[in-house]
């Protein structure tokens, strides 16, 4: 099964070093995704799982303002039976039974340094936007406005040491 995870850049880079990651969510196309997004084929259910890792990336951010301000998802591929619906958290989250190793991942998804304002200023006002405040949406809306870059997961060593 495909699942996505939400991390951030000292993640990318501790997953390298250690070899795995230990994130007990994670995004996927879930039944209750399927259900909401009636309309859409399998590729549209994937990009819409990815957009909500990428959300979920941009409130780690929120938390680290220290942080480089860049969602950062990993395509990883798990065994179905290591991955349970987790609707009571998000409509596309998922819980893992264990650690993920780096081998399982796919690819990286990530912004560019030219969505790095826009992603520091969306971190920032994230909860406000949580809590209904309309400009503050308009700036994370905003954030969603980037698409992120594709790398293999061959291309992520190397990613890392030039973004470092």
């Amino acid at each position: 099964m495909r699942v996505y995870l939400a991390t951030t850049m000292s993640g990318l880079s501790g997953l390298l070093v250690a070899g795995s990651v230990d994130l007990p969510v994670a995004y996927a196309v879930t039944p209750s995704l399927r259900e909401w997004y009636v309309e859409g084929d399998a590729e549209e259910l994937e990009y819409a799982a990815l957009t909500i890792a990428a959300r979920a990336s941009l409130r780690l951010l929120a938390g680290d303002q220290s942080a480089r301000p860049r969602r950062v998802v990993l395509a990883v591929e798990v065994p179905d039976t290591s991955v349970r619906p987790a609707p009571d958290i998000e409509r596309a989250a998922v819980r893992l039974a264990g650690p993920v190793l780096f081998s399982a991942v796919v690819s990286a998804h990530l912004d560019d340094a030219a969505a790095e304002e826009d992603v520091r200023r969306g971190a920032a006002v994230l909860d406000d936007a949580d809590a209904g405040d309309e400009d503050a949406q308009f700036l994370v809306d905003g954030v969603e406005d980037h698409d992120l870059g594709w790398y293999a997961a061959q291309e992520i060593s190397a990613l890392v040491q030039l973004e470092g």
